[in-house]
């Protein structure tokens, strides 16, 4: 008798922004001619960078060639593409990385979902409060956590990210095995100093932790004096892994294309204590289950680190951040308290006594505008909505003026 996954059934019943889509949809069923504009889920809305189409056009081109057609591809990724994330991502702000320990991906969803595939099901994992609802489901499917009640899972260490700790998560007081960070955050937009993120790493090293790093929104930061790799920090190549991704920087949310970073120093320990160096695990299982970005996609991730890429992607990231501005102008105006939107295209509400799905309703049906409730994210997410700044500015001006209708401001 074939059996389900078991461990399925402690999930929730459907992913966050499907619960979304659905009030979504069926509100725009019942108001055909209300004009909805998204601020939830954060897909960008502005097209390639230009540098980005061109290069795709002569990936493409190449591809109708026998001359220059390209089979199957290295899983790893192009040696040209991660050559130079490693030369301008990582080395170029004195982070010591490799386009070896660069691994190429359609995804960092999917890099930070599978990633946990390589580890122990009896390990004790450490996730923030809220939190990006990937990082928690897919540790619930692999058999980490007990059952789900009263809104948190059994066996896992929550690290509640409140007002009170300036939504930056404290050190565990319990041991843990694997930590998962953010930064800039997902969804609060918070963000970490340096010295901050180097207690992270010294404790990892000093309880044999490991840290799984998502820096998906790196490109939004704007103080120099706030890192964008946790490489940055010394003593991180043993003991953390970076994911990093195209589709917030240069829109390839549609086109798909990711990376992850897994140093070769870095390690994990078997049953015996003895070191288990995680670059050849990786590698092991991305080469099984996975069989490369396109080649013409990976033409146009390279295009981002031309000269006029760069430029193509600062003013798209930079009218984001202008739309988070905004944001931040009309939250201030209305009276409400928010952290993110600088250095970040987030906007973290509270909702001034409000529970979350309440403000998510008021604002769908009184002002047309989606935004996401914030106890999709957590416990710790209760009373809050998110904010994307991801549209166009006309959008998100619109967006503001409706909210301050609706709410009387």
């Amino acid at each position: 008798m074939i059996t389900a996954n078991p461990h399925y059934e402690k999930l929730r019943a459907s992913y966050l922004f499907s619960d979304i889509a659905k009030r979504v949809s069926a509100y725009q069923q019942s108001c055909p001619d209300v004009d909805i504009i998204r601020l939830g889920i954060g897909d960008v809305t502005h097209g390639l960078p230009d540098a980005c189409v061109q290069a795709f056009h002569r990936g493409v081109d190449e591809m109708a060639v026998d001359a220059t057609f390209r089979g199957y591809g290295p899983e790893q990724g192009y040696s040209f593409l991660r050559d130079k994330i490693a030369a301008e991502d990582f080395r170029a702000r004195g982070a010591d990385i490799d386009g070896d320990e660069i691994f190429v991906s359609d995804g960092a969803k999917c890099d930070t979902g599978n990633f946990q595939e390589l580890f122990s099901t009896d390990i004790k994992i450490a996730i923030p409060d809220p939190v990006y609802p990937v990082y928690l489901d897919t540790n619930v499917m692999a058999g980490r956590t007990g059952e789900f009640n009263n809104g948190r899972y059994g066996g896992v260490c929550y690290m509640e990210c409140t007002a009170e700790n300036n939504f930056v998560p404290d050190l565990p007081e319990e041991p843990v095995d694997l930590i998962y960070l953010c930064f800039p955050n997902n969804p609060t937009g918070t963000t970490i100093t340096k010295s901050a993120l180097k207690r992270w790493v010294d404790f990892a090293r000093d309880t044999d932790a490991l840290i799984l790093f998502d820096a998906a929104y790196e490109a939004f930061i704007r103080n120099e004096d706030l890192p964008r790799s946790i490489y940055e920090i010394e003593g991180a190549r043993e003991v953390a892994v970076e994911f990093r991704s195209f589709s917030k920087t240069a829109g390839f949310t549609g086109t798909r294309c990711a990376y992850t970073v897994v140093p070769k120093s870095c390690r994990v320990f078997d049953q015996t204590g003895k070191p288990v160096l995680l670059h050849s695990l990786w590698n092991r299982r991305h080469t099984t289950k996975f069989n490369g970005v396109a080649y013409p996609v990976q033409r146009a991730a390279e295009a981002v680190y031309s000269t006029e890429g760069k430029a193509q992607v600062k003013a798209l990231v930079d009218g984001y951040l202008e739309n988070a501005k905004i944001i931040q102008r009309a939250m201030d105006s209305m009276g409400f308290n928010y952290v993110g939107g600088t250095d970040s295209p987030y906007v973290w509400i509270n909702g001034n006594g409000r529970d979350s799905w309440e403000f998510f309703d008021l604002l769908l049906k009184k002002a047309g505008v989606v935004c996401t409730p914030g106890t999709g994210f957590g416990q710790c997410g209760e009373g809050y909505i998110r904010i994307s700044a991801f549209n166009s500015r006309d959008k998100v001006e619109t967006a503001m003026a409706r909210m301050r209708e609706a709410l009387g401001s």
